[in-house]
């Protein structure tokens, strides 16, 4: 399945080439009529929203009740691994990578300026900027990066990371739609599910690098004065998808896992100063009551579509349904990345590590930062509001300044500034290791010129977009590669029920055959009962 010589050496040839095809077809079509190619971005990010709002809906909320049944279900003891793998990475290691490709830029980008947006107005309240209010916009917050997102991740990851390490097929996502479809996985079908996973990976990194280097360009802006222009924001791409570049040419054990854990320290010394500094009593008390509030109206929310506004709220389609779509769109490369990480551990470590682990860490961000900025505007002099209405790159570095924390302020902004850069590295070079994984038909140490070739590619790929039309055009891209990748979701969870059955049967017939090898006359309940009851 993979070229023996010549340029694609390393890779399957038809999956290369279609790829490479259309992504180019896509940059010629964006570089020479960037205005019809933002109008046709615009168009059909709308259309999909209008058309399958419901859907997007439904589908992300079977998907989290399904990570939650992994946990509590009797498959939870099996390894994805042999019985006797043992775990590649340190808790620590691992967390920090789970954290850093999961959520990365966005959740930096977002955690002002959402809770801003919501304050403002939204369907659950009829006034704006009170603290009943404040509340609401922390629930839909988190509601947008918690459970749900990583539910999303859980699903893909322990799909790839089951077949692989524990029934030894290609780490692609070919290898978790095997109970279905059966050797037709390594012909035209395979090939369609991971060629699609391609381009949901490289949209989707794509996004996140555009929101990353906005903000970037921002972040300079305040610390050196460098002016805010698509010129220099095209210039940090390029310069950024270098680094990461030589990063993912390092391998996933070097230079991806030390940037990662670099991420983690980063993260944790800027929340300290956001709580050390920010209102401190009144973040510790947010987020316990934020967590509350939030579990107590999930399952609601989950299946919430605003039917009594006959399903038009443009809020929704906006904020969830736009959501949804991008978690999908990120999907293929977040949970291969997790799978290639994750060799070793238990269905149900495995399943709280990536569902609760991050969410709770992702809260308290949320909280810390978010909380921060609604105190400032609610109890203190305001202004976030202004600045997050002006210009979205600014809520954070607005923030920090409004904390009034004297000399600080700029080590503080430039510590944000350094952890935007990293976190874009690593979105980048996890992007291009999952990209050339699939290209290579699972090899985890892919060709180190296709690594270098697609490391770049992305960077190009986000170029484009930006001069196309910016954050509505990086949306649409992601919104359209989500949406038929939705459906290889499904076709995963009845997969992996298929597969996981199997394994409990067989565990069960080597249980069996030991208890005979061994002579015994006896058989316990368990044994009795079988493994499907």
């Amino acid at each position: 399945m993979r070229a023996k010589s010549g340029l694609l050496k390393g890779l399957n040839p038809p999956m290369a080439l279609t790829a490479m095809t259309v992504i180019a077809l896509f940059l010629f079509f964006g570089a020479f009529d960037p205005e019809l190619a933002a109008e046709w971005f615009t168009g059909a990010k709308d259309s999909i929203i209008a058309g399958f709002k419901w859907y997007y809906i439904l589908v992300v909320a079977l998907f989290f009740f399904f990570a939650v049944f992994l946990i509590f279900s009797r498959y939870g003891d099996i390894k994805l691994g042999d019985d006797d793998t043992e775990p590649e990475f340190s808790y620590f290691a691992w967390f920090s990578m789970l954290f850093g490709a999961g959520m990365g830029i966005g959740l930096i980008f977002w955690s002002i300026a959402e809770p801003m947006y919501h304050l403002q107005s939204n369907p659950f309240i009829t006034e704006g900027s009170t603290p009943e209010a404040a509340q609401v916009a922390m629930r839909l917050t988190f509601f947008h990066w918690g459970l749900h997102p990583w539910a999303i991740y859980v699903i893909v990851g322990l799909s790839l990371a089951f077949f692989s390490y524990r029934r030894k097929l290609p780490l692609a996502i070919r290898s978790a739609l095997y109970p279905i479809l059966g050797d037709r996985i390594y012909g035209f079908w395979g090939h369609s599910a991971d060629v699609l996973a391609v381009f949901g990976t490289v949209f989707g990194v794509a996004t996140s690098l555009g929101l990353g280097v906005a903000q970037m360009n921002t972040g300079l802006n305040q610390l050196m004065g460098i002016d805010v222009s698509i010129t220099n924001q095209l210039i940090l791409i390029a310069i950024v998808s270098s680094i990461a570049t030589l990063s993912v040419v390092s391998g996933v054990g070097k230079g991806v896992k030390i940037l990662s854990e670099l991420n983690l320290w980063l993260s944790i010394l800027i929340l300290i100063f956001f709580v050390a500094m920010g209102p401190t009593i009144y973040i510790l008390n947010s987020f316990v009551q934020n967590i509350g509030d939030y579990l107590s109206n999930v399952v609601s929310l989950s299946f919430w579509t605003n039917s009594e506004a006959n399903g038009t709220s443009a809020w929704q389609s906006s904020w969830t349904a736009f959501y949804w779509g991008w978690w999908i769109s990120w999907a293929p490369f977040v949970g291969m990345f997790i799978a290639r990480i994750s060799r070793g551990r238990t269905i149900r470590e495995f399943s709280i590590g990536v569902l609760i682990v991050p969410s709770l860490l992702g809260m308290f961000w949320l909280t810390a930062f978010g909380g921060t900025a609604l105190h400032i505007e609610l109890f203190e002099a305001g202004g976030v509001i202004d600045a997050v209405n002006s210009d979205l790159t600014l809520a954070l570095y607005e923030t920090i300044g409004l904390m009034n924390t004297g000399w600080i302020e700029p080590i503080a902004k430039g510590v944000v500034t350094l952890l935007i850069c990293t976190y874009f590295i690593t979105s980048s070079d996890s992007g291009t290791l999952v990209v050339t994984t699939l290209l290579s038909v699972g090899d985890q140490e892919p060709p180190l010129r296709h690594r270098i070739f697609w490391g770049l590619g992305e960077g190009l790929v986000a170029a484009i977009l930006l001069l196309t039309g910016g954050l509505a055009a990086l949306q649409a891209a992601s919104i359209t590669a989500g949406l038929p990748f939705s459906l290889i979701m499904l076709m995963m969870c009845y997969s992996l029920i298929i597969g996981l059955r199997k394994e409990k049967e067989r565990q069960f017939e080597d249980r069996l055959r030991l208890k005979a090898q061994d002579g015994s006359p006896h058989m316990t309940l368990m044994d009795r009962i079988g493994p499907g009851n």
